[in-house]
């Protein structure tokens, strides 16, 4: 039997997952933040505790969009902890059984505003970004041991993160994509589905999937 853990797992990405990898070869755990604040170093380490975990797909995010000037401290503190600070805590939870076991795999989720911040996301954007390097600093350190970690740059999606979105704004944002459409939950699913059982060897890379192409 192998574990798969989805932080932030209640939302469209989460239930896009728990379908992929639906199968009697998989325990599947999707907590939201009422059954892990990754926040909270204490609650990360008593939920892993015991607990044996094939996959970890860090998926827990926010967004407090606003300019660096206008952007309060606890705004600032509440993106970091939540999109990097809690993703890392999660891997080092989950690492020293995967090194016991010499094998296991890690995803982060990262986003296209680590490579191309917009305009007022300029916490977020830094989160993801420190996402990029934590991948390849975990990748380097522990391929020894067999594990793999790997980041997703999924695309904007139709989810409750997007909701605020401004239709102008979306509007802008589609105009970005060559191919004149979102990426979807199932697709997203579907590929990191496709890297874990598909892709033993990869490790250490960024997957960008959709069509912006940027400035």
């Amino acid at each position: 039997m192998n574990h798969l853990v989805i932080t932030g797992g209640c939302g469209g990405l989460g239930s896009a997952l728990l379908a992929a990898f639906h199968s009697p070869h998989w325990h599947l755990a999707a907590p939201g933040r009422h059954q892990l604040d990754v926040t909270q170093p204490a609650a990360v380490r008593g939920y892993f505790a015991g607990r044996a975990v094939d996959l970890l797909v860090c998926a827990a995010g926010i967004t407090r969009d606003a300019p660096l000037a206008r952007l309060d401290e606890a705004g600032w503190d509440e993106v970091i902890a939540v999109n990097f600070t809690g993703a890392a805590a999660c891997a080092a939870a989950v690492l020293p059984g995967m090194v016991a076991r010499g094998a296991g795999h890690l995803v982060f989720l990262s986003s296209f505003s680590a490579l191309q911040p917009p305009a007022g996301q300029v916490a977020y954007a830094t989160a993801k970004a420190a996402l990029l390097g934590l991948t390849r600093r975990l990748a380097h350190r522990h391929g020894g041991h067999g594990i793999r970690v790997n980041a997703i740059l999924p695309g904007f999606l139709e989810t409750a993160l997007t909701r605020q979105v401004t239709a102008k704004r979306r509007a802008e944002i589609l105009a970005a994509h060559s191919l004149g459409a979102f990426n979807t939950p199932a697709a997203v699913a579907g590929f990191i589905h496709h890297l874990h059982h598909c892709l033993p060897h990869t490790s250490g890379q960024f997957f960008q999937l959709d069509s912006r192409l940027g400035r």
